[in-house]
């Protein structure tokens, strides 16, 4: 007989016989009928179930909780005993916006407030920034061994100053977080924050982590102006780049063919694109301020806010508690009176564009099995997440693939949602996204606290403090579902659905 052919499922490995004769009466282990599927590895604590070496023989058993499953589904564990067996990795795949064992839950989220440009924070690096929502956590939960944190991943758009020598673990280091603790930076521009969370819920589904701290940081204020070197030695040419935002050291070869529109040029494109007026975009800014002013006033945005204290020279210090950026006293006819500096008769002016911001985020991640180890009790579930591509000249327009996207994933619908958070980097993108899937301009589940044109856009920042606004209004409405979703520079779009739990 020929030898035993081994195929492995995580770190365990399982052997199966080629025999025809056994072949015919009981599946193979990727076997499946046409409408399930199965996962190919097990990043859970339990072990596999060991086949039986012939139809005849009992059907084989988990060999952590001794529960036995049919011939038909016989390469998962049944959990017909879940207080026994908490690892559900041979299970057939649920869909994803149905509860597992693997899942990844949100246990705490806090912010920083968010700062004007060369405002209240732009006396704070970057790093000490991103260390005061960590240092937050720790407080807020003593209990924990933070230890046991596997990685701390923030989303960081400039890396250019302060921040470049991985953002991420320099805030750890600052924060008190314990040697041990790795951390890492990454950069997917205005989505980079919104990244961090979906790459730390990867890797706490897969079970590669327990306990992970994600989130984002940007000073737009504090952005540095850099300058190249030259190309021949003791050159004397050189240009020098304001990195607060947009391109910089421009490729040639990406100007020729996708072109290197500004931001605000990007907004005009697809407010002539998809017919967005001026008259609507003003509004729609309009209803951003008044709601931010709003629930500012009510203390609803206070909740998920950390103070910062900035040291004075003289005198005590500074307590910066509230965004900086909101101004509930504006009119519709402030907003017209504004010029459109970024194209001829166009439409995108200061009023109703996000503004250029200072801020940082941190949220506590845990799967369920640590969740369950360290005595966390979760707020919320990150159901899934989705990035797309679009057209770099109409970049705004991203968040509506991104959307779809994350919707076909998790098999849900827009009614299915009672939090929308979409990041108004300008109004005319805002609100092509809402006409595209169908949402009215107005729609009462969108921004209700307002959105980036009123509160700002600290790039790294924002993805996170999407989630963070979105987990505190599902709190306070009993919702369930919520969308967070961003447009991101040079032509992407990214989207994340979380749920209250």
């Amino acid at each position: 007989m020929a030898p035993a052919m081994a195929v492995s499922c995580s770190r365990w490995p399982i052997r199966r016989s080629p025999s025809p004769a056994i072949a015919t009466t009981r599946p193979r282990w990727r076997w499946a009928a046409p409408s399930t599927t199965w996962p190919r590895h097990c990043a859970m604590t339990c072990s596999p179930p060991t086949p039986a070496k012939s139809a005849a023989k009992a059907a084989p058993a988990c060999t952590t909780c001794a529960s036995t499953t049919s011939v038909v589904s016989w390469w998962r564990c049944s959990m017909a005993n879940p207080t026994k067996c908490a690892a559900p990795c041979w299970r057939r795949r649920r869909k994803m916006n149905e509860p597992t064992h693997a899942d990844a839950l949100i246990i705490d989220a806090v912010r920083t407030p968010i700062g004007r440009y060369a405002g209240a924070l732009s006396s704070v690096r970057a790093d000490d920034l991103a260390a005061i929502p960590l240092k937050a956590l720790i407080q807020r939960h003593p209990e924990l061994n933070w230890k046991a944190i596997d990685d701390v991943i923030f989303g960081c758009a400039n890396q250019a100053g302060e921040d470049n020598r991985n953002v991420a673990h320099m805030a750890s280091l600052l924060a008190g977080l314990p040697l041990e603790v790795p951390g890492t930076t990454i950069n997917r521009l205005c989505g980079s924050g919104l990244d961090a969370i979906g790459n730390a819920a990867r890797a706490l589904r897969c079970g590669e982590a327990g306990l992970m701290l994600a989130g984002g940081v940007e000073s737009m204020s504090r952005a540095p102006f850099v300058m190249g070197k030259s190309e021949q030695a003791f050159g004397r040419a050189a240009e020098l780049f304001d990195t607060t935002i947009g391109w910089r050291f421009v490729n040639p070869l990406m100007k020729a063919a996708y072109g290197i529109d500004s931001m605000p040029e990007t907004a005009e494109n697809v407010a002539e694109q998809f017919g967005i007026s001026r008259a609507d975009q003003d509004a729609f800014a309009l209803r951003s301020q008044h709601k931010a002013a709003a629930a500012q006033a009510r203390g609803r945005l206070a909740r998920e806010i950390v103070p910062v204290e900035i040291p004075q020279r003289k005198g005590p210090a500074k307590v910066v508690e509230h965004d900086e950026h909101p101004r509930g006293d504006t009119t519709l006819e402030q907003l017209a009176r504004l010029g459109t500096p970024f194209r001829e008769g166009g439409s995108v002016t200061a009023g109703n564009a996000s503004g250029v911001n200072d801020g940082a985020c941190a949220l506590l991640l845990a799967n369920s099995a640590a969740a369950r180890r360290h005595g966390l009790k979760a707020r919320g579930r990150i159901v899934g997440m989705a990035v797309a591509g679009v057209e770099p000249r109409l970049m705004g327009i991203g968040p509506v693939p991104a959307t779809r996207k994350v919707l076909a994933l998790t098999g849900l619908a827009l009614a299915d949602l009672d939090v929308i958070e979409l990041n108004e980097a300008f109004a005319a993108q805002g609100l092509a996204v809402l006409r595209e899937l169908g949402l009215a301009d107005d729609d009462p589940r969108v921004n209700r606290n307002g959105g980036a044109i009123a509160l700002g856009h600290p790039l790294g920042m924002s993805g996170a403090r999407l989630v963070t606004t979105a987990l505190h209004e599902l709190e306070e409405t009993a919702g369930r579902y919520a969308l967070c979703t961003m447009c991101i520079g040079v032509g992407q779009g990214i989207a994340m659905i979380i749920e209250r739990l």
